[in-house]
C-alpha cells in the first residue's frame, strides 16, 4: 500500500513539473541584419510562438539607413524603425530592437559582438535564431558570424559583465537560405505556417519602404507592384509564401506526421547550429510546441 502511494505521489510530482515547464513561457530572440530580415525569414513562426503565449524579440543589427533608392541616413533610419515597430504589433511579438549600426557597414567587431551578447542575455533566451554566414549580402554574413561568436560567450561571466551571463546555453538555430556553397542549408526543423500566411503578409506590409519601394527597385521588378493598399498586400502575401522543398517535406513528416505533408503549403525551416546546446528530438518538441 505504501509503495503504491509513493508511486502515485511521484507520478503527481512529475505531472506537476511537466505542467510548470509548459506554463513557463519560452523566450525566443531572432537576430537579423536589417529591420525586415527577421520578419521575412521567421515571421510566421514568431506569430505561432506569440499566439501560444511565448515571448519573442526581433533584433536588427543595423538601422537600415542605406536601404532605399531615394532617401537615406537618419531620415530613412527613422522611417524603418517606425515600420519595424508597427510590424511588431502586427506579428504580436513582445519587442523589436533596432541597433544603431549603419546599414552596409556591419563588421564582426568586438563592439558589435558585445551588443549581440547583451541582447541575448537581456532576453534570457531559450532559442536564438540567426542567418547562416553564407549570403550575398555582407551584413547578413556578418550577422551570422557575430551570433556564432556570441554563442559560447553568452555564458561567460567576465565578458560584458554588466549584463549577467546566462546560466544555460540556448539552442542556436539558422534560418533558411538557398545558398549551396560551401554547404547547403539543412532543414532540421520545419514549422508549418500555412494557417498564419495572411497575418504574416499583413505584418510584412508594415515595411512599406522595403517591400513596395526598395526591394522592387533594386530587384528590377518595380513594375510588378500593384496599385492600391489591398492589392499590394495580397501581392506581398502571395510573394512571401515558401512552399516546402523535398527536404522540408521530410522534416514536416518527421515533426507533424505524414498526413500534414500535403496540407503544409507555407513553411519556415531551421538548421540546428553546432554551437550552443545540442537538443534532442524531445527537447525540440518542447522548444517548438506547435509541432503537433
Amino acid at each position: 500500500m505504501k509503495k503504491h502511494l509513493l508511486t502515485l505521489l511521484f507520478a503527481f510530482m512529475a505531472i506537476g513539473f511537466a505542467a510548470a515547464q509548459t506554463a513557463t513561457p519560452l523566450r525566443i530572440v531572432v537576430l537579423g541584419a536589417h529591420p525586415d530580415d527577421c520578419d521575412q525569414d521567421e515571421g510566421g513562426t514568431a506569430i505561432l510562438f506569440a499566439k501560444m503565449g511565448h515571448q519573442v524579440k526581433f533584433v536588427s543589427l543595423t538601422n537600415g539607413d542605406a536601404g532605399h533608392q531615394t532617401t537615406g541616413g537618419g531620415a530613412l533610419a527613422k522611417r524603418r524603425i517606425a515600420e519595424a515597430q508597427e510590424a511588431a504589433k502586427r506579428f504580436g511579438i513582445a519587442e523589436y530592437v533596432v541597433l544603431g549600426n549603419h546599414d552596409g557597414e556591419l563588421v564582426p567587431s568586438l563592439d558589435v559582438r558585445l551588443q549581440v551578447i547583451r541582447e541575448i542575455r537581456k532576453w534570457n533566451a531559450d532559442i536564438v535564431i540567426a542567418p547562416r554566414p553564407n549570403d550575398y549580402h555582407p551584413d547578413h554574413r556578418y550577422t551570422g558570424v557575430l551570433v556564432q561568436d556570441a554563442a559560447y560567450m553568452v555564458a561567460v561571466p567576465n565578458i560584458a559583465p554588466e549584463v549577467p551571463a546566462l546560466k544555460k546555453n540556448p539552442v542556436f538555430l539558422y534560418g533558411y537560405d538557398h545558398f549551396q556553397k560551401p554547404n547547403p542549408f539543412r532543414p532540421d526543423i520545419a514549422v508549418d505556417i500555412t494557417g498564419v500566411t495572411e497575418q504574416k503578409g499583413y505584418a510584412l506590409d508594415a515595411h512599406v519602404s522595403q517591400f513596395y519601394e526598395w526591394l522592387p527597385w533594386i530587384g528590377g521588378y518595380a513594375d510588378q507592384v500593384p496599385e492600391g493598399a489591398e492589392a499590394r498586400k495580397a501581392w506581398l502575401t502571395k510573394k512571401s509564401v515558401r512552399p516546402p522543398s523535398a527536404e522540408a517535406k521530410k522534416a514536416i513528416q518527421k515533426w507533424y506526421g505524414k498526413d500534414r505533408v500535403a496540407k503544409a503549403t507555407n513553411v519556415e525551416t531551421f538548421e540546428i547550429c553546432e554551437y550552443g546546446r545540442q537538443p534532442t528530438d524531445d527537447e525540440i518538441r518542447a522548444l517548438f510546441p506547435m509541432l503537433k
